[in-house]
């Protein structure tokens, strides 16, 4: 028997990041009010607590809930699939690009790797959330584009990210 309402604990752990950044940054403003070396140790804390709070939004924003079918693992650059009716595994390495379908319900990523189908994995599925991590490892994708995307929810597809071919000349 859980004595927090599930929707205060949604909220909590969707900005959780986001709140212990405010810790470290009140942490740091306090030890920066003080003289000598624990000043300067307090500045640095404000800047570890800035960062933190920069990407704990970011993740907040990426987060769409749980309880979504099926169940996403990311592992060893690869990220897996397990769908109640379908599923894959896609290497992040190998992945040619990255699209969100919006207008779909629920909204899916749709991965793309050559020799291989689609992988559309709903934005909701259980574990996605470590999707951002693997999504920002893309080299050249724009973190802040992807979040705009999923927060204006298109009626379209959009691509996220595709893979810049490699010219011969």
């Amino acid at each position: 028997m859980s004595f927090i309402r599930p929707e205060a604990s949604a909220f909590v752990d969707r900005w959780r990041e986001v709140m212990i950044g405010i810790v470290v940054v009140a942490l740091g403003i306090y030890w920066a009010s003080g003289f000598g070396l624990l000043k300067w140790v307090g500045i640095v804390v404000i800047l570890i607590g800035a960062a933190l709070l920069v990407a704990g939004v970011q993740r907040a924003r990426f987060r769409m809930g749980k309880g979504g079918p099926g169940v996403v693992q990311v592992d060893e650059r690869q990220i897996t699939y397990f769908g109640p009716l379908d599923g894959g595994a896609v290497a992040i390495d190998e992945m040619m690009g990255l699209s969100l379908e919006a207008h779909s319900v629920p909204p899916v990523w749709v991965l793309r790797q050559p020799g291989q189908a689609d992988l559309r994995i709903p934005v909701n599925a259980e574990g996605s959330d470590a999707l951002f991590d693997a999504f920002a490892a893309l080299p050249g994708i724009r973190t802040e584009h992807m979040l705009a995307q999923l927060k204006s929810k298109p009626d379209h597809p959009v691509v996220i990210w595709s893979k810049v071919a490699a010219t011969l000349h």
